[in-house]
């Protein structure tokens, strides 16, 4: 899918997903609450949501007690995840990490990526992943399918026409084997399976 045509539907359908919102940000609170310790352990005390649509885990972070930033290329995603009372304190901006983010160098303790790899194709992971590595400084997450399949999720990627069935192949062994100017992205890659077919991917950046 074109960048064009990509945009054109997440707009198209950033209403359906407001819709939903609540109940993604339940799901993401127990996800985060599963791992706080971990984070208040290493005091992390910003992180960036690299494709947050409607705000809903931007919100289950600053919960949390992060600083979030969030930036998406759907500008009716960010309209929605700006008209949340709670998400008052966030900072959305218009932005895409298939680009160079409009952030310094290490500008994040963590980046974390929700649902974005997998509607990529190869290409444009490795752009990701290398992108999300520049502006982070501790770890980058990538919050993710893993390899258990349903028919229902098969079916629905199959009809957006992402890299899914590719993707879930050997994420990690793709994330590790990303390289920028020269050098692997990453020094390790930890699984963590946070549901039944999702996982945190957690990266170190090098």
């Amino acid at each position: 899918m074109s960048k064009e045509n990509h945009n054109f539907l997440f707009n198209f359908i950033a209403p359906v997903y407001g819709l939903f919102y609540n109940k993604q940000k339940n799901r993401y609170r127990e996800v985060i609450h599963s791992v706080a310790d971990d984070w208040k352990s290493n005091g992390y005390g910003s992180i960036l949501d690299v494709g947050c649509g409607t705000g809903a885990l931007c919100s289950a972070l600053h919960e949390a007690g992060l600083s979030v930033t969030g930036v998406d290329p759907a500008e009716k995603m960010l309209a929605v995840a700006k008209r949340q009372p709670e998400n008052a304190d966030i900072r959305f901006l218009q932005a895409t990490a298939l680009e160079r983010l409009p952030f310094e160098d290490k500008s994040f303790d963590l980046s974390i990526a929700s649902y974005v790899a997998h509607g990529l194709q190869k290409s444009e992971r490795m752009k990701l992943y290398a992108e999300m590595r520049r502006v982070t400084k501790s770890r980058v997450i990538i919050y993710d399918y893993n390899q258990n399949r349903s028919f229902l999720t098969s079916f629905v990627e199959w009809l957006e026409r992402g890299d899914y069935f590719r993707f879930i192949k050997n994420p990690k062994r793709e994330m590790e084997d990303c390289i920028t100017e020269m050098e692997k992205c990453f020094s390790e890659v930890r699984v963590i399976d946070v549901d039944k077919r999702a996982a945190w991917y957690v990266c170190t950046p090098r």
